[in-house]
């Protein structure tokens, strides 16, 4: 049995048949060795055929869908051609799902082990030797150009883009918080040689650097500013304690100079405490476009904190509830194997309140049921195309209902109840959502109208109504001004009429009148009625729609006599069915 090899390169596909496979498949070491040496290569791999790619966009499509596990047409076509007939071989491939999808598409039967990686190793190495016209700079240049319109395709089109946005941020929480503590407790020692009795009084870390930028020293402190320290502190009481204990104070005296520096700390502390509120704030919209109903279930920092573990909101769905159950507790769990001791019970999802409301003997059940319904909710967040925050409200319902069973006994509703009352009020609020979004698109189309109709711009709609009004303004103005008309209408349209007459003996005299710019042109008959122009408007529809467009371009200018009598003999026919009766 033969073998084929097919190797895919930034400038083409290529193909290779290995000359006695069945002997080198014995001998993979000496294989190896040959690889470093062209000539000894070249004896056993033989090129069968290579075909480049039209362009770069077409190198990019193929790559991805390789990447893939796709079989593209360009490919099955290529393996169709140079593949002989009879299925008596074998093809080597890299990429199992490629070779997977070979043959499933095309019946062939396809490997990725054995001597294959170390043939397309050498075919790699040695590809300027098989294929004629490429050489190692070009190699380079097509290999780098593909790679960055690949990495950029990827990063453009990542589907956890989102994610990562929720990755950094939930970290820059994480560290903010640690330079915070860090920062005020240096900020505390410092001041505290001035004024040591302030960090008893005022604990919160924020509220400590504001005091201390605006107390400085201490004898400043007066009863004027009792409102200020109000402010700051938000209790009269507080701010009462520290204007007493500025007065009785055993700090010692501090220089300007370090009070400014003091000044200076603070007021970096107090704006990293004020970034660290807008930074949750953003998290919190983030969470709520990204993962609501996980955020909704568990709260925003634990569920930013899951997917950060995980690495992206798609894995966090991928991985079963035993795993996010004790997903942040590795070190303990592998310890525990080791030592065979118990596993830990929670990993990250201790930090939710949940937990923290069990009873000791039932922190490692509600856990377990926790991990369950974060499982749900992160898969809903993941594959839902319509995010609402239903299901989340849903299941957190439903651990508040097992954490009173626990306490009380109740027995809760069951999971099918619950979620298809869930699936109920999702489609709802999703077709409502649709009906509001259809709403707003009219009324956007209906102020786009209103600004085209203040600018001078008439809409397309009102057409009609005005083809109407035109119509039944012309038939009124046809039957009661006849004669005036015929005298307007010029001496070769006069003429023609008259040679009308003469050949059919006399019986009709046609009366002609121009309309307005936007109006068809009508032709007015002694005894004509309303039900024969209207005969003739359906037969001339064609006739009457260019008299419109060219009446709407002259405004207000009369039409030469010429093009009426060039638009009567366009006419099929009708004046003369109108003469005869």
């Amino acid at each position: 049995m033969k073998l084929y090899v097919l190797f895919e390169h930034a400038s083409g596909y290529s193909l290779y048949v290995v000359r006695e496979f069945e002997e080198i498949g014995t001998f993979l070491p000496q294989v190896e060795e040959a690889i470093s040496d062209p000539g000894k290569f070249m004896q056993i791999v033989k090129l069968v055929g290579f075909k480049a790619f039209a362009s770069a966009a077409s190198a990019l499509e193929n790559i991805n869908s390789i990447t893939e596990g796709i079989l593209t047409d360009a490919l099955s076509a290529f393996l169709e051609t140079n593949l002989p007939k009879a299925k008596t071989f074998q093809l080597g491939v890299i990429d199992p799902k490629l070779g997977a999808a070979i043959n499933e598409a095309l019946g062939f039967s396809v490997t990725h082990i054995g001597v294959v990686p170390e043939v397309i190793r050498g075919i790699r190495t040695h590809l300027t030797h098989f294929v004629k016209g490429l050489s190692i700079a070009s190699v380079k240049q097509t290999e780098l150009g593909l790679g960055h319109s690949y990495s950029r395709g990827k990063v453009k089109f990542n589907v956890n883009r989102a994610d990562n946005m929720i990755i950094q941020s939930i970290a820059l929480v994480d560290q903010l918080d640690k330079d915070i503590n860090t920062f005020a407790m240096r900020i505390k020692e410092w001041y505290s040689y001035h004024f040591p009795e302030l960090a008893k009084i005022v604990t919160d870390n924020y509220q400590y650097g504001q005091c201390a930028n605006f107390i400085k020293e201490r004898t400043s402190l007066k009863e004027d500013s009792l409102e200020k320290l109000e402010e700051i502190v938000m209790d009269s009481a507080k701010a009462q304690a520290i204007l007493d204990a500025a007065r009785m104070s055993m700090g010692m005296d501090i220089s300007p100079i370090d009070l400014i520096n003091i000044e200076r700390f603070a007021k970096r502390v107090v704006a990293l405490s004020e970034y660290r509120k807008q930074l949750a704030e953003y998290l919190r919209s983030k969470m709520d476009s990204v993962a609501p109903n996980l955020a909704t279930l568990i709260g925003e920092v634990v569920g930013a904190r899951l997917i950060s573990h995980a690495g992206s909101l798609t894995n966090l769905a991928k991985y079963p509830a035993s795993t996010v159950q004790i997903l942040g507790a590795e070190k303990a769990l592998f310890r525990a194997i080791k030592t065979r001791s118990n596993t830990p019970k929670y990993g990250l999802i201790y930090h939710s309140t949940f937990i923290g409301r069990a009873g000791m003997a039932n922190k490692g059940r509600i856990s377990r049921y926790l991990a369950n319904k974060c499982s749900i909710a992160s898969r809903i967040d993941c594959f839902t195309e319509n995010l609402t925050k239903v299901f989340g409200e849903k299941l957190r319902n439903q651990v508040e209902d097992r954490l009173k069973f626990y306490e009380t006994g109740n027995i809760p509703r069951k999971n099918v109840e619950v979620m298809s009352e869930a699936l109920e009020e999702h489609n709802q609020l999703v077709s409502s959502l649709a009906q509001k979004g259809k709403k707003r698109k009219l009324e956007e189309v209906n102020g786009d109208v209103a600004e085209n109709v203040v600018n001078g711009e008439t809409p397309k709609k009102k057409k009609k109504k005005k083809k109407k009004h035109q119509e039944e303004a012309a038939t009124e103005e046809a039957a009661a001004e006849e004669e005036p008309v015929a005298e307007e209408v010029t001496e070769p349209v006069a003429e023609e009429v008259t040679e009308k007459k003469k050949k059919k003996k006399n019986k009709v005299v046609v009366e002609e009148e121009v309309a307005a710019p936007e109006e068809p042109m009508h032709i007015a008959e002694n005894g004509l009625s309303e039900k024969k122009k209207k005969k003739k408007k359906k037969k001339n529809q064609g006739a009457v729609a260019e008299a419109e467009q060219e009446a709407a371009a002259e405004q207000e200018e009369e039409v030469p006599a010429a093009e009426v009598t060039t638009k009567k003999k366009k006419k099929k026919k009708a004046p003369k069915e109108a003469v005869d009766e």
